[in-house]
This record gives C-alpha cells, structure tokens and sequence, in this order.
C-alpha cells in the first residue's frame, strides 16, 4: 500500500480570483512548498498546474533533484476561451512522480497526454473530469489498496473519481 498525494490547488495568482473565500482555498498557494511537501509525504503524487507556471516549477524540480518527475498534458479539446486572450490555455501540464512502475494492463493506453473536455456547472472552476483522474491514478501506477489523499477536494470530484476506480478494479478485476 502506497499513499498517494493528488494535489490540484487553484493555479498561482488565481485563487480569490475564482475562488473567493471557499474554505479550501485560504489565499494563494505556494506551490514550491507543495511540491516539497508532496515528494516528502507522498510515496507518488500528482499536481496540477498552469503552463505560465511550469517553467518555474520545473526549475524547482531540478534544482532540488526531485527524481522520477515527468510533466503529463490534459489536453481540453473543449475548453474555456477567454475574451482578448489570442492563444486560448487549452491543455494543463501535470506533474506526476509514480508511486510504482505503472503495469501495462489493456484498462487504458498510458500516454503522457489525455483529451478529455472541460467539466461544466461542477460547482467551482477546474473541477476534474472522472476520465482525467482515471488517467492519472493508472500513470502513477496506483493500486486499489493505496490510501489517496485529496489535497485540494473543492467539489469532491477527485475522491468520487477514486473511488469509481478501485470499485471498477476490485469488482471486474481490472477493467478501468
């Protein structure tokens, strides 16, 4: 048994933009910190994050020998176009430190990117779609039996989407 660290906190400088005073998200988050507290607490983890703020969290990586690390892209083929933005943020770069080799099953083609569309009205912004996470707990090599902590659980998504995983697992043996 492993235990897991799934962080998707809101993305550097927007958290009271679109979160306001949601109890989850008491101001900024230092997201060095978290780095350095998911690789200390966690035995495989995953963070989300934005592509303005991957070169400094890759920078972070490197320095302090973070091993294991690979940057995964959900890429949103329907995505939130924003006025006057030219080049619309239209996939998330993913951390991710495997927690074990992940296996080579048939659930699921393990690549280093997944299309998957933005949810809608999920009670708060950035709210993970099930097949996302899905991916990730395959990429980072979870178990069923693995303890999954949410870090961030805003609208639950995350932990509903865990739970529909390892009941899918432990019930058809395998088939995600």
């Amino acid at each position: 048994m492993s235990g897991i660290g799934y962080a998707d906190p809101p993305y550097p400088g927007q958290s009271k933009r679109h979160y306001g005073d949601h109890p989850d998200y008491a101001g900024e988050v230092d997201h060095r910190e978290l780095l350095y507290r998911l690789d200390r607490e966690y035995d495989g983890w995953c963070l989300h994050t934005s592509a303005p703020a991957l070169p400094e969290l890759l920078t972070t990586v490197h320095l302090h020998g973070f091993k294991n690390v690979r940057v995964m892209a959900w890429v949103k083929p329907f995505a939130a176009f924003k006025r006057n933005v030219s080049v619309a943020y239209a996939w998330e770069p993913v951390l991710v430190k495997p927690a074990r080799k992940p296996e080579v099953t048939g659930r699921m083609v393990m690549r280093d990117w997944f299309a998957e569309s933005i949810t809608m009205k999920r009670g708060l912004t950035g709210a993970k779609p099930e097949r996302v996470c899905h991916w990730l707990f395959e990429v980072m090599g979870c178990a069923p039996d693995d303890e999954l902590v949410d870090l961030y659980p805003g609208s639950g998504a995350v932990s509903r989407a865990w739970e529909t995983w390892r009941t899918s697992l432990l019930v058809h043996g395998g088939a995600a």
